[in-house]
């Protein structure tokens, strides 16, 4: 049960007499008494009168995922099963990261009727939403006293990554077609593929000159070249404790699904095969198998419920796990974070194993308000922030450097610019025929 603002205003009301019988205290008491009394009645006469909050059914409609930062529309449809119309307020209990626009609703229902009641959503994290409960307060006809339930009405909603570096994508995929020899571009290097044989232009280089067929014809013949095809990418995001801090506002985490997807986007329309796993202590998210538009598809769901785990990654089965996915020759893709020489020991570890089989790329989140700090050196304050920023980078560097050292691949940048230089990398690799 339940009062409203209605039933405090007309029990407020019998303070009046108090006030104008003045020194009439035990008639001013009575007066009051008997007007409580009167309240509590009409009270109970409009409990009575009040539509059953218990015959009321529930129906939920929602879409099934949505990507994070754009709007959905999640519909209740309730329909009054009971004898008397039902007149109050509607709340459906989302939990706040859902971002309910509005939570709770008025309705007037009347018997053996049914109506919609529709909430906008935004939510601000990824993940899955849910909800569990509407609450129904129903009011008689004087608005005073009201029956509440809550009624089990199960909901939730998957929160994909918002994936906002596939703005990149059509300026790595030219480049691409570039390698790819579908322009007037050819390339030439260790470990490409032929493709095809033409005449001979000027500007051409003479090494690629094919001199049996150029016998066979009249003029010059040169050999064209294109990347590899069917190779392997392998990514490893680590979800440990490190992922879990915010740089611009994104986990480190989220910025590693940026660029795990841009990669992945890029790596399948060149022809090679994208594997996925999200690694701490144990596997978190796992694609493997998954070609063209499905991998995306998978990638995004998969990911969207992964949360950074406060605890720290196991680097040294990360070798056995990339080879539980293969025993070729592939690019692995290692999306973590370089701070420090203490928290990098593991990594660096194990970066022999990885390098000595593979081709090692190492991706790292780097914060750009840490390189601001150096140069603000206007009090003491900022001096000391300087300083403590001046070791933060070194840190950074020498764990970069160390990295190198065993034969990887380093890539850094701010949330913003690491996923494009990963793509970046990628092509560099592949123009090299190095994967």
């Amino acid at each position: 049960m339940a009062v409203s603002g209605r039933f405090v205003l007309l029990v407020a009301i019998g303070a009046v007499p108090i006030v104008l019988l003045g020194q009439a205290y035990g008639l001013a008491f009575e007066a009051l008494g008997g007007w409580l009394l009167l309240a509590v009645v009409l009270g109970v006469v409009d409990l009575v009168l009040a539509g059953s909050p218990r015959r009321i059914g529930v129906e939920r409609d929602l879409p099934l995922r949505v990507r994070l930062g754009q709007p959905a529309q999640s519909d209740l449809y309730l329909t009054n099963d009971g004898r008397r119309m039902l007149r109050g307020t509607v709340r459906d209990a989302w939990q706040p990261s859902a971002g309910a626009v509005s939570t709770r609703f008025a309705v007037r229902i009347p018997a053996g009727e049914r109506r919609l009641v529709s909430a906008e959503l935004r939510p601000f994290r990824r993940g899955e939403r849910r909800v569990e409960q509407v609450g129904i307060r129903s009011f008689g006809p004087l608005g005073l006293w009201a029956r509440q339930a809550s009624i089990v009405a199960p909901g939730r909603i998957r929160v994909l990554p918002p994936f906002h570096s596939r703005r990149h994508l059509p300026s790595r995929l030219a480049r691409l077609r570039e390698l790819d020899g579908r322009t007037s571009v050819m390339v030439r290097g260790q470990g490409t593929e032929f493709d095809s044989l033409r005449e001979y232009v000027r500007g051409d280089d003479v090494r690629s000159i094919d001199w049996r067929a150029t016998a066979r014809r009249d003029g010059l013949v040169v050999r064209t070249w294109r990347p590899e095809r069917d190779r392997r990418v392998v990514i490893v995001i680590d979800s440990g404790r490190t992922s879990a801090a915010r740089i611009d506002d994104e986990p480190r985490l989220d910025t590693a699904f940026e660029a795990a997807l841009l990669l992945a986007a890029l790596a399948s329309r060149a022809g090679d095969r994208v594997d996925v796993i999200a690694w701490d202590r144990r596997v978190r998210a796992r694609v493997q198998g998954a070609t063209g538009p499905d991998l995306l598809s998978r990638m995004v769901d998969v990911l969207a419920p992964v949360d950074p785990e406060l605890l720290e990654t196991d680097w040294s089965a990360v070798p056995a796990r990339v080879r539980e996915i293969t025993n070729q020759r592939a690019l692995v893709v290692l999306l973590t974070s370089l701070e420090t020489p203490g928290s990098s020991r593991g990594l660096l570890a194990v970066l022999p194993q990885l390098t000595q089989r593979h081709t090692v790329l190492v991706a790292s989140v780097t914060d750009r308000s840490t390189f601001d700090l150096v140069g603000q050196r206007a009090d003491l304050e900022q001096i000391y922030a300087a300083a403590a920023a001046e070791r933060a980078l070194l840190d950074v560097a020498r764990v970069s450097a160390a990295a190198r050292q065993q034969g990887a691949e380093v890539v850094t940048g701010s949330p913003a610019d690491l996923p494009p230089a990963v793509a970046d990398r990628y092509l560099a690799l592949k123009a090299a025929g190095r994967l």
